[in-house]
């Protein structure tokens, strides 16, 4: 049975001391400038606005060593047709490739990983190639959408709102064989997985996450517990059992959209400024964060300058505080409180 409240929070402490001695000190940031998992053109240059806005020297402030690899570059496809109504595949499976290789890399050499999207769909490859390193990883999933459609539930045909269906061993018999991706194979059990900030739900997924018996927070569990319980709930249901890298898949429209207006599909009543800093805080206080996706960021679809800038500075926060930037401050130890120095002591200089 798992351990449950005080006694799995002991725990959790405990382990989170060792666990930070050895976290790794440096930080691997992966820009994935990709948008064909979804219709609206201006998603791939998130990588680009979420550096712009300080990501890199805020990291480097934390006292992390910050290797900045770039963005990887996608072939683009002259030809791909929709197979069963799943737009781009073959392109969506082929960036997917290439990212995962590349997390796979980065993490297996030591870093802390921070994908920079990019549209949802990269979860695809980002987490694989996490899992290659971590087999016994766990996901928490960030986001007003569930993103666990299959080809046969989606409404609309778009790849970012199918990634985690591509994850889950569960769902192996329901998903067909689509074009680009014979290079992966479902990976996670449904028990390893944990949706925060969900409202904008399709029918297909509801029935999923009922029938699996995924655990899941809507914005009105949010509301009605607050988000410290839920992420007690949510770290001892991935953690109480056994202690084990974090994958942090965060969508910027997990946000309320006048906190996070630049992005493709905003919802209504979303997370607040508090809410989402303190639980990722809480991820950054397991010791256990092996890898963030930031995605969503589009910069075009900000009404004006500033509304982009608002969102990529947010994005800028989300991936810091997920790393140790406290709202206290982030201060070098200091052993002692300096003194005034005696008459003596000064004739002596």
């Amino acid at each position: 049975m798992a351990l449950r409240g005080p006694l799995s929070r002991l725990l959790r402490t405990q382990l989170r001391r060792t666990s930070q001695q050895s976290r790794a000190q440096s930080v691997a940031v992966l820009g994935a400038p990709f948008s064909k998992g979804q219709k609206r053109g201006g998603v791939e240059h998130g990588p680009k606005v979420i550096r712009d806005a300080g990501l890199i020297e805020r990291l480097s402030s934390l006292d992390y060593s910050v290797h900045d690899f770039g963005d990887l570059s996608f072939h683009h496809l002259e030809q791909d047709d929709p197979y069963m109504d799943v737009k781009f595949p073959r392109s969506v499976g082929a960036a997917n490739k290439k990212l995962s290789s590349a997390v796979s890399r980065a993490v297996g050499a030591g870093h802390t990983l921070v994908m920079l999207g990019g549209d949802h769909s990269l979860a695809i490859g980002s987490v694989s190639g996490h899992a290659q390193q971590c087999p016994d990883l766990c996901v928490i999933w960030v986001d007003a959408h569930a993103d666990i459609n299959t080809p046969m539930t989606s409404p609309s045909g778009n790849l970012h709102g199918q990634p985690v269906a591509f994850m889950l061993k569960e769902l192996q018999d329901k998903m067909p064989d689509i074009p680009g991706f014979s290079w992966t194979k479902p990976f996670l059990s449904s028990q390893d997985l944990v949706y925060v900030g969900l409202r904008d739900v399709d029918p297909g997924e509801y029935h999923l996450l009922k029938n699996l018996g995924i655990q899941y927070f809507t914005m009105r569990d949010i509301d009605r517990l607050g988000i410290q319980r839920v992420m007690e709930v949510t770290l001892d249901h991935l953690l109480a059992r056994k202690q084990r890298p974090i994958h942090l898949s965060f969508d910027i429209d997990a946000f309320d959209p006048s906190l996070a207006p630049a992005t493709g599909t905003p919802v209504n009543g979303g997370l607040t400024y508090r809410e989402g800093i303190y639980l990722t805080e809480e991820i950054h206080n397991t010791g256990l964060l092996s890898a963030i996706d930031l995605v969503e960021v589009n910069p075009i679809l900000g009404a004006n300058q500033e509304a982009v800038e608002a969102t990529a500075s947010l994005a800028v926060d989300v991936i810091a505080s997920s790393l140790g930037q406290t709202r206290e401050g982030a201060h070098a130890s200091i052993d002692t409180i300096p003194t005034e120095k005696s008459d003596t002591e000064q004739l002596c200089l």
